[in-house]
């Protein structure tokens, strides 16, 4: 599919310096949370102390990482983000902000973060941090999402990134066990969002990106979403099976696996034409936020009161 112009959708209507409400809406802070969460889990979960002051100030790192590329990403899409219902009030598609506020401010907020954390960790998370920011914004947003049906299996590696830089911020190293929790969360990027994205798929199709319930149709997605369970499964347990955690996480990735994996099943062996507001593909995409926090905070508990 080719790429949609890219259409400067201002207005002339608003000439003010935009509200700070605005630029915090441009970090998504609502997917931040998530971010924040499992960066934090990963510093917590990394062997050996860590400074409270560095620890706070490389999860801080995360976070405006995290809201620079979100930044970015809005610049790069207000043209179909005001195609989109969902999305049509975000400052740039509403006129509240100019496209090159909108830029100086991902640019300003990437560079601060990646040289902050340089300054208060170490020369490999403040790597790893850019590279999370480049990958989001030039290989998902720029090159995936208009162009292929699996731009969420390869672009979720950018949310993928967090525990992993948390990680390597408190141990500077990166060794088997932030590479398994990068792959948790990377499998459980395309079964969250696509069953998201089976709700909102018209207006994805109104705006020309071709995401998988759009090109591929609800069956094919709803399989997908069982076939991406699977791994993620075997990803989620892996850290208990090889050794590297106990009882704590060991019990409750099994747990919340088993689940996952139910709901997953009932929702490729659903047939209806239209998800059901109530239907499996909504149980599925609540419970995956739920399962991810639980999921990450046995990690924690489990290196506090075990390891």
């Amino acid at each position: 599919m080719t790429s949609i112009p890219m259409t400067i959708v201002e207005s002339e209507t608003h000439p003010l310096p935009a509200d700070w409400r605005d630029l915090l809406a441009l970090t998504k802070p609502k997917v931040m949370r998530l971010v924040v969460y499992t960066g934090l889990a990963g510093l917590l979960a990394a062997p050996g102390p860590v400074n409270i002051i560095l620890g706070f100030t490389a999860v801080l790192c995360i976070a405006l990482a995290a809201g620079a590329a979100g930044a970015l990403n809005q610049w790069y899409e207000s043209d179909i983000d005001a195609l989109m219902k969902r999305t049509a009030d975000r400052p740039l598609p509403a006129g509240r902000m100019t496209r090159q506020t909108a830029l100086h401010f991902g640019v300003g907020l990437s560079v601060f973060s990646v040289v902050l954390m340089d300054i208060a960790t170490n020369h490999v998370a403040a790597a790893w941090l850019a590279v999370s920011i480049l990958f989001y914004v030039l290989i998902y947003t720029v090159w995936l999402k208009r162009r292929t049906a699996q731009n969420i299996v390869i672009g979720g590696a950018a949310g993928a990134f967090p525990p992993l830089i948390g990680w390597v911020a408190a141990t500077g190293t990166v060794t088997t066990m932030p590479i398994l929790l990068f792959a948790i969360i990377f499998l459980w990027t395309p079964p969250h969002f696509w069953a998201l994205s089976l709700f909102v798929r018209m207006d994805y199709a109104k705006a020309g990106v071709p995401m998988m319930p759009v090109v591929a149709g609800l069956a094919s997605t709803r399989r997908q979403v069982l076939l991406y369970t699977l791994p993620m499964v075997a990803a989620a347990v892996a850290p208990w099976a090889m050794g590297y955690t106990g009882w704590i996480y060991g019990v409750t990735a099994i747990f919340l696996n088993a689940i996952f994996l139910v709901l997953a099943i009932a929702v490729s062996r659903n047939t209806a034409t239209e998800p059901a507001q109530m239907g499996p593909e909504k149980r599925l995409f609540a419970f995956s936020i739920l399962y991810l926090f639980v999921l990450f905070g046995a990690l924690v508990a489990d290196r506090m009161f075990i390891a």
